[in-house]
Order: structure tokens, then sequence, then C-alpha cells
């Protein structure tokens, strides 16, 4: 990645001397993100997995900030994507649900802030 930043940095440069606007390669433009990870409440589920092996609905519920309903939808989303796998379960007559981030998800949510990582270094040499 460190040649291709410089490759950038040599073009922008070779361009502004000639007033061309700069271009954007794939890896600094913000229109290429993963909007599935994107969207805040399924970055912030996708995070929360991230560093923990496995989260109850509610403790999820509750590090997020989401209600029942907005958490349902968005881990629905995450899941149906194969981001993030949900286990159910009973404990007696009380529904126990358990969240937990996939390979997948794992090397998606890597991807995506690679691609931050790139977009906020672009910024500030820009």
């Amino acid at each position: 990645m460190a040649a291709k930043s410089e490759a950038y940095r040599a073009e922008r440069d070779e361009s502004a001397k000639r007033g061309a606007p700069r271009a954007r390669t794939t890896e600094t433009s913000a229109s290429d993100l993963d909007r599935l990870i994107h969207e805040r409440t399924r970055l912030a589920i996708v995070s929360a997995l991230a560093v923990n092996t496995s989260l109850a609905f509610n403790d999820l519920k509750q590090l997020v900030r989401a209600t029942d309903g907005n958490l349902s939808v968005h881990a629905r989303k995450l899941e149906d994507a194969g981001y993030i796998t949900c286990t159910k379960s009973f404990a007696g007559r009380v529904p126990k649900t358990q969240y937990r981030l996939s390979a997948a998800g794992r090397r998606a949510l890597e991807k995506y802030l690679n691609h931050m990582e790139a977009l906020i270094q672009a910024t500030r040499e820009g």
C-alpha cells in the first residue's frame, strides 16, 4: 500500500503543477465505502462484536444505544450479509439471543477501516 500511496502522491503533485483537478484512487474514494457497515448503528454493532466474543441482545442494545426494533432491523441486515451470526435459545421460558461477528464480518470491518484510514491520510495530505 505504501507504493500506491507514493504513486498517488506523485500523480497528485504532477496534476497540481498542471492545475488539473486531483484524481481520486479507488482506495481513497468515499463513494466506495461499504455502505452496509458505514451506517452508524451497524458500524457500532460490528465494532462492539469485534472486541467481544459474543454479546447478548440486551448487552448489545445497551452498548450501541438502540431501541429493540432498531437493533433488530440493523442486526438482521448484517446477518443477511453474513457479517454476523445470531443464535436464539431459551433459558426456561426466557428467550436468549446471542450475536457474534463472523469471519466475513471481521474481514469486511478490516477492509472498511483500511479504507477509512486511506481517506483520512489522503485528506490530511491534501
